[in-house]
Protein backbone atom coordinates (compact mmCIF):
# COMPACT_ATOMS: atom_id res chain seq x y z
CA UNK A 1 0.00 0.00 0.00
CA UNK A 2 3.02 2.36 0.76
CA UNK A 3 4.15 1.79 -2.54
CA UNK A 4 1.09 2.58 -4.15
CA UNK A 5 0.99 6.00 -2.18
CA UNK A 6 4.18 7.08 -3.43
CA UNK A 7 3.48 6.94 -6.82
CA UNK A 8 0.25 8.41 -6.90
CA UNK A 9 2.68 11.61 -4.92
CA UNK A 10 5.07 11.11 -7.48
CA UNK A 11 2.35 10.57 -10.50
CA UNK A 12 0.80 14.69 -9.19
CA UNK A 13 4.10 16.20 -8.35
CA UNK A 14 4.85 15.85 -12.12
CA UNK A 15 1.70 16.81 -13.30
CA UNK A 16 1.31 19.82 -11.20
CA UNK A 17 4.63 20.54 -9.24
CA UNK A 18 4.76 21.63 -5.97
CA UNK A 19 5.30 25.65 -4.16
CA UNK A 20 8.10 25.29 -1.47
CA UNK A 21 5.17 26.63 0.76
CA UNK A 22 3.62 23.37 -0.02
CA UNK A 23 0.85 24.78 -1.97
CA UNK A 24 -0.07 22.63 -5.44
CA UNK A 25 0.10 25.30 -8.20
CA UNK A 26 -0.33 24.23 -11.67
CA UNK A 27 3.05 23.80 -14.09
CA UNK A 28 3.74 25.29 -17.04
CA UNK A 29 1.61 22.93 -19.47
CA UNK A 30 -1.52 23.15 -17.37
CA UNK A 31 -4.39 25.48 -18.21
CA UNK A 32 -5.78 27.98 -15.59
CA UNK A 33 -9.53 27.68 -14.28
CA UNK A 34 -11.54 29.72 -16.50
CA UNK A 35 -12.26 33.29 -14.92
CA UNK A 36 -15.11 35.60 -15.79
CA UNK A 37 -14.84 37.98 -19.05
CA UNK A 38 -12.65 40.42 -17.94
CA UNK A 39 -13.82 44.36 -19.71
CA UNK A 40 -10.86 47.34 -20.27
CA UNK A 41 -12.07 50.46 -18.84
CA UNK A 42 -13.33 52.69 -20.86
CA UNK A 43 -10.43 55.59 -21.99
CA UNK A 44 -12.67 58.31 -20.64
CA UNK A 45 -12.45 61.29 -18.34
CA UNK A 46 -14.46 64.04 -16.55
CA UNK A 47 -14.89 68.12 -17.36
CA UNK A 48 -15.86 70.15 -14.60
CA UNK A 49 -15.67 73.28 -13.10
CA UNK A 50 -18.14 76.53 -11.98
CA UNK A 51 -20.01 79.55 -14.03
CA UNK A 52 -19.65 83.12 -12.58
CA UNK A 53 -22.17 85.89 -14.29
CA UNK A 54 -20.81 89.23 -13.98
CA UNK A 55 -23.41 92.26 -14.97
CA UNK A 56 -22.63 95.20 -16.57
CA UNK A 57 -25.29 98.06 -15.79
CA UNK A 58 -27.80 98.59 -18.67
CA UNK A 59 -30.76 99.58 -19.54
CA UNK A 60 -33.39 96.75 -18.53
CA UNK A 61 -36.09 96.51 -20.83
CA UNK A 62 -39.40 96.76 -19.14
CA UNK A 63 -41.87 93.70 -19.47
CA UNK A 64 -45.34 94.48 -21.03
CA UNK A 65 -48.11 92.87 -23.20
CA UNK A 66 -49.69 94.10 -25.89
CA UNK A 67 -52.98 93.33 -24.17
CA UNK A 68 -54.92 94.27 -20.98
CA UNK A 69 -57.95 91.75 -20.70
CA UNK A 70 -58.44 91.34 -16.91
CA UNK A 71 -57.92 88.21 -15.16
CA UNK A 72 -53.94 86.90 -14.03
CA UNK A 73 -52.88 87.35 -18.13
CA UNK A 74 -53.08 90.96 -18.26
CA UNK A 75 -49.59 91.25 -16.37
CA UNK A 76 -46.63 89.33 -17.05
CA UNK A 77 -44.86 87.41 -14.31
CA UNK A 78 -42.36 89.57 -11.77
CA UNK A 79 -38.86 88.91 -12.61
CA UNK A 80 -36.81 87.01 -10.58
CA UNK A 81 -35.01 88.47 -7.08
CA UNK A 82 -31.57 88.03 -8.23
CA UNK A 83 -31.56 88.01 -12.15
CA UNK A 84 -27.86 87.12 -11.93
CA UNK A 85 -28.36 84.08 -10.15
CA UNK A 86 -31.31 82.70 -12.14
CA UNK A 87 -29.11 83.57 -15.64
CA UNK A 88 -26.52 80.74 -15.01
CA UNK A 89 -29.05 78.39 -15.90
CA UNK A 90 -29.92 79.71 -19.07
CA UNK A 91 -25.53 78.97 -19.98
CA UNK A 92 -24.99 75.74 -21.75
CA UNK A 93 -21.25 74.41 -21.72
CA UNK A 94 -20.50 71.85 -24.32
CA UNK A 95 -18.11 70.00 -26.30
CA UNK A 96 -17.46 71.00 -29.85
CA UNK A 97 -17.57 68.09 -32.22
CA UNK A 98 -20.24 65.70 -34.21
CA UNK A 99 -21.01 62.46 -32.93
CA UNK A 100 -18.47 60.66 -35.26
CA UNK A 101 -15.45 62.85 -33.34
CA UNK A 102 -17.34 62.39 -30.00
CA UNK A 103 -19.33 58.99 -29.65
CA UNK A 104 -21.20 58.43 -26.60
CA UNK A 105 -23.04 55.42 -25.18
CA UNK A 106 -26.08 54.57 -26.07
CA UNK A 107 -27.62 55.47 -23.22
CA UNK A 108 -26.38 58.81 -22.92
CA UNK A 109 -27.95 59.54 -26.36
CA UNK A 110 -31.03 58.20 -25.59
CA UNK A 111 -30.99 60.43 -22.07
CA UNK A 112 -30.27 63.48 -24.36
CA UNK A 113 -32.82 62.82 -27.13
CA UNK A 114 -35.28 63.94 -24.56
CA UNK A 115 -36.93 67.14 -22.63
CA UNK A 116 -39.38 69.21 -21.75
CA UNK A 117 -40.05 72.64 -21.66
CA UNK A 118 -43.26 73.46 -19.58
CA UNK A 119 -45.61 76.38 -19.72
CA UNK A 120 -45.61 77.19 -16.04
CA UNK A 121 -47.16 80.53 -14.69
CA UNK A 122 -47.17 81.89 -17.89
CA UNK A 123 -43.21 81.04 -18.76
CA UNK A 124 -41.72 79.10 -20.36
CA UNK A 125 -39.74 76.43 -17.99
CA UNK A 126 -36.81 76.03 -18.39
CA UNK A 127 -36.05 78.67 -20.55
CA UNK A 128 -33.48 77.86 -22.41
CA UNK A 129 -32.67 73.80 -22.61
CA UNK A 130 -30.25 72.02 -24.78
CA UNK A 131 -30.42 68.39 -26.29
CA UNK A 132 -29.01 66.54 -28.83
CA UNK A 133 -30.15 66.42 -32.10
CA UNK A 134 -32.91 63.94 -32.95
CA UNK A 135 -34.61 64.94 -29.61
CA UNK A 136 -38.21 65.17 -28.91
CA UNK A 137 -39.36 67.74 -26.53
CA UNK A 138 -42.36 67.91 -24.75
CA UNK A 139 -44.16 71.11 -24.05
CA UNK A 140 -47.01 70.49 -21.19
CA UNK A 141 -49.35 73.17 -20.50
CA UNK A 142 -49.01 73.16 -16.59
CA UNK A 143 -51.49 76.70 -16.32
CA UNK A 144 -54.75 77.54 -16.09
CA UNK A 145 -55.18 79.02 -19.46
CA UNK A 146 -54.81 78.57 -23.13
CA UNK A 147 -51.05 78.36 -24.62
CA UNK A 148 -49.31 78.23 -27.96
CA UNK A 149 -45.83 76.77 -28.92
CA UNK A 150 -44.27 78.04 -32.20
CA UNK A 151 -40.93 78.79 -34.24
CA UNK A 152 -39.93 80.11 -37.12
CA UNK A 153 -36.56 78.49 -36.28
CA UNK A 154 -35.79 76.95 -39.41
CA UNK A 155 -33.40 74.78 -37.38
CA UNK A 156 -36.47 72.74 -36.06
CA UNK A 157 -38.17 72.58 -39.36
CA UNK A 158 -38.48 74.63 -42.70
CA UNK A 159 -40.33 77.43 -42.04
CA UNK A 160 -40.39 76.36 -38.08
CA UNK A 161 -43.90 74.62 -36.51
CA UNK A 162 -46.65 75.27 -34.20
CA UNK A 163 -48.40 73.24 -31.75
CA UNK A 164 -51.55 75.52 -32.00
CA UNK A 165 -53.84 76.30 -28.80
CA UNK A 166 -53.87 73.78 -26.47
CA UNK A 167 -55.22 73.38 -22.60
CA UNK A 168 -54.08 72.79 -19.21
CA UNK A 169 -52.94 69.02 -18.49
CA UNK A 170 -51.78 68.73 -22.49
CA UNK A 171 -49.00 68.32 -24.04
CA UNK A 172 -47.88 68.38 -27.47
CA UNK A 173 -44.45 67.50 -28.80
CA UNK A 174 -41.95 68.41 -31.22
CA UNK A 175 -38.58 66.46 -33.10
CA UNK A 176 -35.40 68.26 -33.63
CA UNK A 177 -33.38 66.65 -36.60
CA UNK A 178 -30.51 68.87 -37.00
CA UNK A 179 -28.24 70.80 -34.75
CA UNK A 180 -29.15 74.60 -34.29
CA UNK A 181 -30.91 77.09 -32.46
CA UNK A 182 -34.67 77.58 -32.04
CA UNK A 183 -36.49 80.26 -30.63
CA UNK A 184 -39.75 79.38 -28.90
CA UNK A 185 -42.66 81.78 -28.39
CA UNK A 186 -46.71 81.79 -27.31
CA UNK A 187 -48.87 83.27 -29.71
CA UNK A 188 -51.09 83.86 -26.88
CA UNK A 189 -48.72 85.61 -24.28
CA UNK A 190 -46.22 87.90 -26.34
CA UNK A 191 -43.39 88.10 -23.65
CA UNK A 192 -43.22 84.42 -22.92
CA UNK A 193 -39.82 82.58 -25.19
CA UNK A 194 -37.62 79.66 -24.35
CA UNK A 195 -34.69 79.03 -26.77
CA UNK A 196 -34.06 75.30 -27.41
CA UNK A 197 -29.98 74.74 -28.47
CA UNK A 198 -29.93 71.90 -30.38
CA UNK A 199 -26.23 70.30 -30.37
CA UNK A 200 -24.49 67.80 -32.45
CA UNK A 201 -22.75 65.30 -30.09
CA UNK A 202 -23.85 64.20 -26.54
CA UNK A 203 -21.26 66.18 -24.18
CA UNK A 204 -23.05 68.98 -22.66
CA UNK A 205 -24.32 70.77 -19.12
CA UNK A 206 -26.09 73.11 -17.47
CA UNK A 207 -24.48 74.53 -14.09
CA UNK A 208 -26.40 73.42 -11.22
CA UNK A 209 -27.88 76.19 -8.34
CA UNK A 210 -24.06 75.96 -7.01
CA UNK A 211 -23.17 77.62 -10.36
CA UNK A 212 -21.26 73.62 -10.65
CA UNK A 213 -21.19 72.00 -13.97
CA UNK A 214 -20.10 68.40 -14.85
CA UNK A 215 -19.66 66.75 -18.37
CA UNK A 216 -18.70 62.94 -17.87
CA UNK A 217 -17.24 60.36 -19.44
CA UNK A 218 -15.58 62.37 -22.27
CA UNK A 219 -13.30 60.42 -24.83
CA UNK A 220 -9.36 61.01 -23.73
CA UNK A 221 -7.98 64.10 -25.99
CA UNK A 222 -8.09 67.64 -26.94
CA UNK A 223 -11.30 69.55 -27.70
CA UNK A 224 -12.54 73.22 -27.31
CA UNK A 225 -15.02 73.88 -24.51
CA UNK A 226 -18.06 76.63 -25.61
CA UNK A 227 -19.73 78.49 -22.51
CA UNK A 228 -22.59 79.90 -23.87
CA UNK A 229 -25.63 82.37 -22.92
CA UNK A 230 -27.97 83.96 -25.62
CA UNK A 231 -27.13 87.14 -24.51
CA UNK A 232 -23.08 86.99 -25.17
CA UNK A 233 -20.40 85.89 -28.00
CA UNK A 234 -19.76 82.52 -27.00
CA UNK A 235 -16.36 82.18 -24.92
CA UNK A 236 -14.40 79.15 -25.98
CA UNK A 237 -11.52 77.04 -24.58
CA UNK A 238 -9.19 74.57 -25.38
CA UNK A 239 -9.23 71.35 -23.01
CA UNK A 240 -7.14 68.46 -22.69
CA UNK A 241 -9.25 65.11 -21.36
CA UNK A 242 -7.08 62.57 -19.51
CA UNK A 243 -8.60 59.09 -18.98
CA UNK A 244 -9.94 58.40 -15.13
CA UNK A 245 -8.92 61.86 -14.17
CA UNK A 246 -10.97 65.25 -14.17
CA UNK A 247 -10.11 68.23 -16.19
CA UNK A 248 -11.50 71.56 -14.53
CA UNK A 249 -12.33 74.39 -16.20
CA UNK A 250 -14.08 77.60 -14.75
CA UNK A 251 -15.71 80.38 -17.19
CA UNK A 252 -16.73 84.02 -15.89
CA UNK A 253 -19.54 85.40 -17.89
CA UNK A 254 -19.89 89.23 -18.29
CA UNK A 255 -23.20 89.59 -19.24
CA UNK A 256 -25.30 92.62 -19.86
CA UNK A 257 -28.86 93.56 -17.39
CA UNK A 258 -31.74 93.67 -19.46
CA UNK A 259 -31.88 91.99 -22.99
CA UNK A 260 -34.03 90.32 -24.95
CA UNK A 261 -36.29 88.13 -22.58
Amino acid sequence: MLASVAATLALATALYGASSAGVVVPSAGAQAPASGPVHAAAATGRIEGTVVISTRLTVRRPQMRIYADPGSGALPPAPPRDAAAAEVRNVVLYLEGDSATLPGSADLVARRRKGSIAQHDERFEPHVLAVMQGATVEFPNQDDVFHNVFSFSNAAASGGFDLGRYPKGSSRAWTFPKPGTVNVFCHIHGDMSALLLVLANPFFATPDENRRYVIDDVPAGDYTIVAWHERITPITRRIHVVAGQTTTQDFNIPLPQGGPR
